[in-house]
């Protein structure tokens, strides 16, 4: 999220990018009352991986993990990369 904020800043403007981290924000938090409304990420799913899940905030993709009753966000992702390639590395070090 740091670097997100960083890019946008740099690029864009202050404002926007605390605009949207208090978007991604928001999303990430109602994780906490809705922890299941994410879905599993395809690239994930197709390589028999199904325990974590994501939700969208525009065009970054919020992955996260249930455990015990708690959401553990492990990645927030901008959409448009090659996630193909991205997550499995990521998620399964």
């Amino acid at each position: 999220m740091i670097d997100i904020y960083g890019y946008i800043a740099i690029h864009h403007s202050t404002e926007r990018s605390e605009n949207l981290f208090s978007q991604i924000e928001s999303v990430c938090y109602s994780l906490d009352h809705m922890p299941e409304r994410g879905h599993i990420p395809p690239e994930l799913d197709r390589i028999g991986v199904r325990e974590y899940r994501e939700v969208h905030c525009k065009v970054y993709r919020i992955i996260y993990q249930i455990l015990n009753q708690s959401v553990f966000i492990h990645c927030i992702i901008d959409g448009r990369r090659d996630l193909q390639s991205i997550l499995p590395e990521r998620l399964l070090r």
